[in-house]
């Protein structure tokens, strides 16, 4: 053999000598989780319902919770953020910092909200007017998630998981109802509905608009020797509420993790161990019993019945799943461009008409005519589309998807039915918020979540995102 043909026949060698011990090389899974404190400052106005009274208390202090996964090929993380909702801004801004910071793309980031209504705003000084400049309660919590998803990134540690879930129908009601004859159904608009939200009990209560979607989703992650290092759960439930007035809180999402830690062993862990409760398709689900009558609680006791039995059942699904020590993961997502729902001239020149009259001269008023009436205006300014991110994660055989609006509970079961994924669910308020995604058929029947200023985007939207759902699902199949 010829001097060269030794050398290539060397090389050759080395080379297929390496390949094979990268083949013989085992596949690490790691994983590592942190929280980061993200309680604003006393003062600022609680959101989420018709009026913003002043924080004047610290009842539980609220966080970003922060999970980040590893297969040795991709990395992906979770923060779910306590907040009613967080504008997409305040989101791609910690996206752009943490690419520049740790290289990790912004599709493989899911940053979400809890929807707890006992927090202050993190979607701006008007949420219906888009502003990318960030006021100092946004580039805080912008900076603190930077900060937790970094900190989850140290913690990176060899890992396994696994996936499973259990039922819990007692805390979730559709608050959507359809109504017997008789019963005043009138809107903002000057129309009739067909349905109402959170209607009053008694005999004019016909049945529920929708389903509801009782499972508990559960996604655990342990240390190799067994340690729990975090666990990852999706409800569909709205909130719960029971918060006097001037409270900040995480609600039961909140409660939840802690419940977790406690359920788990977990306590005074190093690393720490980082319960998360996700928010689920909730758009049309709380946690009153329509047909019932409601038992008089104490301040958070709800709240904490309601975390213990979904831990409960968060808990028997764990123990139930089989971790695995390996498992692929990947992320796809999409910019969708949905048309923005505007306001007809007839609507136009009712609230002009409104703000014209007396009902209006109250800056603080609760009147639905007049606040409808400043919505329907401001979305008459508004671009005709927007561009929303859908988002999705493949976790062995797990899907999660991700959205940015408040959804309806039967649009997250279709899309458990379609999955090409043996498991899956989806984290709404993801990325950004843009309203209420009722259905087709929903729209038809009117109410709160269908309003126009309660639900920005066009009839057909909730097709349009499924569809895109169950297609990156696809592709990462």
């Amino acid at each position: 053999m010829k001097a060269g043909h030794y050398l290539a026949f060397a090389i050759l060698c080395l080379f297929t000598a390496s390949l094979t011990h990268a083949a013989d090389k085992p596949q690490v899974f790691r994983a590592g989780a942190a929280t980061s404190n993200i309680t604003p400052p006393l003062g600022g106005g609680i959101v989420g319902n018709w009026l913003s009274p002043a924080a004047t208390h610290v009842h539980d202090e609220l966080h970003a919770r922060c999970l980040v996964l590893d297969d040795g090929k991709t990395r992906i993380g979770f923060v779910i953020v306590d907040s009613v909702g967080v504008t997409r801004p305040v989101f791609d801004h910690a996206k752009r910092v943490l690419r520049k910071e740790t290289g990790l793309p912004p599709e493989n980031l899911l940053f979400a909200a809890t929807h707890t209504h006992s927090s202050v705003s993190a979607r701006g000084k008007d949420r219906f007017e888009y502003d990318p400049a960030l006021d100092e309660y946004q580039s805080f919590l912008a900076s603190r998630i930077v900060d937790g998803v970094k900190r989850a990134i140290n913690n990176l540690e060899p890992a396994r998981i696994g996936w499973g879930g259990g039922d819990e129908p007692r805390h979730v009601s559709n608050r959507r109802w359809h109504m017997k004859p008789g019963f005043n159904l009138g809107n903002p608009f000057g129309g009739q509905d067909t349905v109402r939200m959170n209607p009053p009990r008694g005999k004019m209560l016909d049945r529920p608009a929708g389903p509801t979607d009782p499972e508990v989703s559960v996604l655990s992650v342990q240390a190799k020797d067994g340690r729990p290092i975090a666990l990852l759960a999706n409800y569909s439930l709205h909130y719960v509420g029971g918060v006097p007035k001037g409270h900040l809180s995480a609600d039961y999402f909140g409660a939840f993790a802690d419940r977790m830690q406690e359920l788990l062993g977990a306590d005074r862990q190093s690393p720490p161990f980082v319960g998360i409760m996700s928010n689920g398709t909730s758009g049309d689900i709380n946690n009153i019993d329509f047909t019932g009558k409601r038992p008089r609680r104490q301040p958070y006791e709800q709240i904490q019945i309601v975390a213990n039995d979904v831990a409960d059942a968060a808990m028997k699904a764990v123990k139930q799943i089989e971790h695995r020590d390996w498992v692929p993961l990947g992320a796809a997502a999409k910019e969708l461009t949905l048309n923005v729902r505007r306001p007809t001239k007839e609507l136009i020149d009712r609230a002009h008409r409104i703000l014209a009259g007396p009902k209006a001269t109250d800056p603080n008023t609760t009147d639905k005519d007049v606040i409808y009436a400043k919505r329907a205006l401001k979305l008459a300014k508004f671009e005709p589309t927007t561009e929303v991110f859908i988002q999705t994660f493949r976790i062995g055989d797990l899907g999660v998807a991700a959205m940015p609006f408040e959804v309806f509970a039967e649009i997250g079961l279709n899309i458990k039915d379609r999955s090409p994924f043996e498991d899956s669910f989806t984290i709404e308020l993801a990325n950004g918020t843009f309203g209420y995604l009722p259905t087709p058929e929903q729209h038809r029947l009117g109410g709160y979540e269908t309003w126009l200023g309660t639900c920005w985007v066009e009839y057909q939207a909730s097709e349009k995102i499924t569809r895109t759902v169950v297609n990156l699902f696809g592709e990462l199949k």
